[in-house]
């Protein structure tokens, strides 16, 4: 057997034997891949594999009749010198309850989990203790306290209509922006837009979600049996993030918008409204603002953006996102709309 951790191109044909491999082991290949690596025996056949995406380690597996042989330790070994030579040193995976305890013996530090399903880590023993404890810095109390998560991708007045809704019936909301970079417009612009959008609002207070807030892009789908259960965990594992966030903050409340016309978000709102009053949290679904009888939808934005068609959905829009995507300062992100490719998971 070799000793040697091999990169494996996402072009060669040995991505067959990753796949074969990870089959075997409950596991479907991820379609977010940037690197895979693996481990061969001294007849070319993969006994052990494992991958990135971002700052994510993700399926990794070691054939059956390998295992206890140290090569997972030597896969995760290698991805995490991979990820430093790349500048990422916090590192998060996502694994199977089961494994989790020997993810621990290798580094990795619980921050939430969803019971029978998975288990969500990072490389940083007091990483997600840390973000919570400069959450409870900037504390701001009273009676009534909300919350919102939102993409903002890019701000719309739909979002401003939920943010208003929140504020209006909350002593303090507390206005969390996905960090996440996962398309065309970066998360500093998107942050920028959110606070113009609110600016006027004196009790909205915004935050970084930091890697703590999951979206769909790192969420991993590779070990859940189909969509819907990749929604209904991925929701859950959110909620059981949220809720120690919620603990810190002093929420009492989370707002989301509705969605008639996305069964991922519908599906998602029906897990929290099931699961958050468990949790002594209620969840505010707030039907979704119209104009012209449309549906404000940033979807819709991106679209019309990258179609150069922005004035036609002036109306979807606070004056502050119009003025930025008319102006010079958002040439470049114009630009990224309309070279875009895949405008409607971004």
């Amino acid at each position: 057997m070799s000793d040697v951790v091999e990169s494996i191109s996402s072009k060669s044909r040995d991505m067959a034997q990753v796949e074969a491999l990870l089959e075997q082991e409950g596991i479907r290949l991820d379609g977010n891949l940037d690197y895979t690596c693996g481990i061969f025996d001294d007849d070319g056949k993969l006994i052990a594999t494992g991958s990135c995406f971002q700052n994510t380690l993700r399926c990794l597996a070691v054939s059956g009749s390998h295992q206890g042989e140290g090569l997972m330790n030597r896969i995760v070994s290698h991805l995490t010198e991979y990820q430093a030579m790349r500048g990422n040193f916090r590192l998060f995976l996502y694994t199977k309850v089961k494994a989790s305890k020997f993810m621990s013996d290798l580094g990795f530090y619980e921050i939430a989990r969803v019971d029978g399903k998975l288990v969500f880590m990072e490389n940083r023993r007091n990483g997600f203790a840390g973000y919570c404890a400069n959450l409870a810095k900037i504390r701001r109390d009273g009676e009534r306290i909300g919350a919102i998560v939102m993409n903002a991708n890019p701000f719309t007045l739909g979002h401003r209509h939920l943010v208003e809704q929140a504020a209006a019936e909350n002593d303090v909301v507390h206005l969390f922006v996905l960090s996440e970079e996962a398309g065309p417009i970066p998360f500093a612009v998107r942050k920028q837009l959110v606070q113009a959008g609110v600016a006027d609002l004196p009790n909205v207070v915004c935050y970084d979600s930091d890697a703590y807030m999951i979206s769909s892009a790192t969420f991993p789908s590779y070990f859940l049996k189909d969509a819907d259960e990749v929604i209904q965990t991925q929701a859950a594992l959110d909620l059981a993030v949220f809720e120690k966030i919620a603990k810190t903050l002093g929420i009492q409340r989370r707002y989301v918008g509705e969605e008639p016309n996305s069964h991922t978000t519908s599906l998602y709102n029906q897990v929290m409204a099931k699961q958050m009053p468990q949790m002594g949290l209620e969840c505010c679904i707030i039907p979704r603002l119209c104009t012209n009888g449309q549906i404000i939808s940033a979807s819709t934005v991106r679209q019309a953006i990258h179609d150069g068609q922005l004035e036609a959905v002036r109306d979807m829009l606070p004056p502050s996102t119009y003025a930025y995507f008319a102006g010079a300062e958002g040439e470049k992100t114009v630009a990224a709309l309309k070279a875009a490719t895949n405008l409607i998971h971004h």
